[in-house]
């Protein structure tokens, strides 16, 4: 299942490592954004199947907010990437959930395979045990 995903990161090597992950799983990448302005830029020029977004971005901590207008306003799903998830631990209108960093590339896959196959309305058994979910 292929998917066009967007990543939403301040730190350069990281988002370059997420798209390398990303791409070597066969999605497409559709862009990195280090800000808010950025990202919602990228999403009203492209068609978005899901966000991975870090919670402190170049502009602050915008990416709570952001994160939830792409999922409530947008119909983008939204998966939380960050160092600090206590941060969203009461969990975000529209979002799925939150992976904490530093994770690894397997942990990617399964957090992506899990968002994506909700976005499909495909069964899902059970969440990623590193991905902590909302509601």
């Amino acid at each position: 299942m292929t998917a066009r995903i967007l990543i939403i990161e301040d730190e350069a090597l990281v988002a370059m490592e997420l798209r390398f992950v990303l791409e070597d799983l066969g999605h497409e990448v559709i862009g990195t954004a280090a800000d808010a302005a950025t990202a919602r830029n990228l999403v009203a020029e492209n068609e978005v199947d899901l966000a991975l977004v870090d919670i402190h971005l170049s502009d602050g901590p915008t990416g709570i907010g952001l994160g939830r207008e792409l999922g409530q306003d947008r119909g983008v799903s939204v998966l939380f990437m960050t160092a600090n998830p206590g941060m969203v631990r009461d969990g975000v209108a529209g979002t799925i959930g939150v992976l904490s960093k530093p994770t690894d590339e397997r942990a990617v896959q399964t957090a992506v395979d899990y968002a994506l196959r909700r976005r499909q309305g495909r069964p899902v058994e059970f969440a990623p045990p590193e991905l902590q979910l909302f509601g």
